[in-house]
C-alpha cells in the first residue's frame, strides 16, 4: 500500500495558496479515485483510502499545519506500522522554478520547514518526494507561499497541480523511476 501525504495548511484562509501545492494535488487525486477524505482526530489529518491503478492507496492532508507535518505524517506511518519505502510526499518548493516538478527518493528539507518536520519525527530523509515549484518570490517569502496564485497563472497551477498527480500515480503503477522520466523537468 502506498501513503501519499500532500503538506499545507488547513482552514479557509490557506485555501489554493501556493503552500499548499500539496494539498491541491491529494484533492485531485481524491477526485479522479472517488476517494472520499475523512478526518481522524487521533492523528491530526484527512485521511482517505482507495485504489490507484488496481494499487491500494491512503491520501493524507496532516492538518497541524506546515510547520509540524512530521507529526501527523509519523502517527499516520505508525498507525499502519507503514515502511518508508512505500511513502509519497507531495509539496511546494520555491527553489524550483513555477510549473516545475522534481521526483526524488530521497533528500535533504532544503528550505521546507515542513519537510524538516517530517525528516525529524521520521528519523529519516529516504522516503519518495514530489517537489511542486511554485517559484522564487519577488517580495517576502512568507507572503510569497502563503499567496495565492496571479488570477493568470491560476489555470497553470491546475495544471500544475495534475501533472503532480500524474506524477503520483505514475509511482504507483509504474515505479519511481519512469515518473522521473516522464515528468521531471530535464
Amino acid at each position: 500500500m502506498y501513503y501519499i501525504f500532500g503538506l499545507g495548511n488547513p482552514g479557509l484562509k490557506y485555501k489554493k495558496t501556493r503552500h499548499n501545492a500539496g494539498f491541491c494535488v491529494i484533492d485531485e487525486l481524491a477526485a479522479r479515485h472517488h476517494i472520499r477524505m475523512k478526518g481522524k482526530d487521533k492523528m491530526e489529518a484527512a485521511i482517505g483510502q482507495g485504489e490507484i491503478g488496481g494499487q491500494r492507496c491512503t491520501l493524507v492532508k496532516p492538518m497541524t499545519y506546515m510547520n509540524n507535518s512530521g507529526w501527523a505524517v509519523s502517527a499516520v506511518m505508525d498507525y499502519y506500522k507503514a515502511p518508508l519505502s512505500d511513502m509519497i510526499v507531495v509539496y511546494d518548493d520555491i527553489d524550483i522554478a513555477f510549473g516545475e516538478l522534481r521526483i526524488r527518493a530521497k533528500g535533504s528539507a532544503g528550505t521546507h520547514n515542513g519537510m524538516r518536520s517530517i525528516i525529524e519525527y521520521m528519523g529519516a530523509d529516504d522516503f519518495t518526494r514530489v517537489r511542486v515549484g511554485i517559484g522564487k518570490p519577488k517580495i517576502d517569502l512568507t507572503a510569497h507561499v502563503l499567496g495565492k496564485f496571479d488570477k493568470e497563472l491560476r489555470q497553470e497551477a491546475g495544471e500544475m497541480f495534475a501533472r503532480a498527480a500524474d506524477a503520483c500515480e505514475c509511482i504507483v503503477t509504474e515505479g519511481l523511476q519512469k515518473a522521473q522520466e516522464r515528468f521531471q523537468a530535464k
